[in-house]
């Protein structure tokens, strides 16, 4: 087995990405950036109009984490019954594993509230909100985003399975729309959960770095080069355009 090729290439950007992830908490657990986070969350508070918070509520639905695991086990599901292949559902039974051991801990872990937790129960005051290790109780699972983290991943499962899908069928999908598909919801995601003062603006930021990572690990896996049981050797078939 070889890994696949991820861009940019290199493990440095992974290191980089993790330091970053680790610099960010180290940083806003010594009071750092608190007043960066308070100051877009009170703009977005000032500039909320009704119309552009619907809009923006029903885009955020880009990075429902539930959803997008069903819509992504159901592609890999029809990918493996068009090809005979039990291969397609590799991805994303690794990606919900990554996603479970990594985003939820961290979030029980860094113990913070949201924006909103000054304005609704449970009622904190609002220099407590922001704070990491400072919250008791459910209500400290702000850090990182677990929208904007999920809709990275799971974007770049479905755009995997997507081109594997219609390759059954004898068609191709463009690579400028395999980059949409990857790209623009995240940002979506990213922008309104952190417009909504659902998330800190670091919340959303960490959630970006871990996404990127978790991304690039599930990137490079051979999925049609993994070792299977010899009993599923009439559905081990090939699914990626990767060599």
């Amino acid at each position: 087995m070889r890994l696949r090729p991820v861009r940019p290439a290199g493990w440095w950007w992974d290191v980089l990405l993790l330091a970053a992830l680790v610099g960010l908490t180290v940083a806003l657990a010594r009071g750092h950036l608190l007043g960066l986070d308070r100051a877009v969350a009170d703009w977005a508070d000032g500039h909320r109009p009704t119309a552009a918070r619907w809009t923006a509520m029903i885009l955020n639905y880009l990075g429902q984490g539930t959803p997008l695991t069903l819509l992504a086990a159901g592609l890999g599901v029809l990918v493996a019954v068009r090809l005979r292949s039990v291969r397609p559902v590799l991805p994303p039974v690794a990606a919900f594993v990554l996603t479970y051991l990594t985003i939820g801990p961290l979030k029980l872990w860094t113990d913070r509230a949201a924006p909103s937790a000054s304005v609704k129960p449970p009622y904190l005051p609002e220099a407590d909100t922001v704070q990491l290790f400072h919250t008791d109780g459910p209500y400290g699972v702000s850090y990182p985003s677990g929208h904007v983290a999920n809709s990275i991943v799971w974007y770049g499962i479905l755009a995997l399975l997507l081109p594997a899908l219609l390759g059954s069928f004898g068609r191709t999908v463009p690579g400028r729309l395999v980059t949409v598909v990857r790209v623009l919801p995240p940002l979506i995601v990213l922008s309104t959960t952190t417009y909504l003062g659902w998330h800190w603006l670091t919340d959303s930021v960490a959630g970006l770095l871990l996404g990127l990572l978790l991304d690039r690990l599930l990137r490079r896996m051979p999925w049609d080069d993994l070792p299977l049981p010899g009993r599923l050797r009439n559905w081990d078939r090939p699914f990626t355009s990767y060599p």
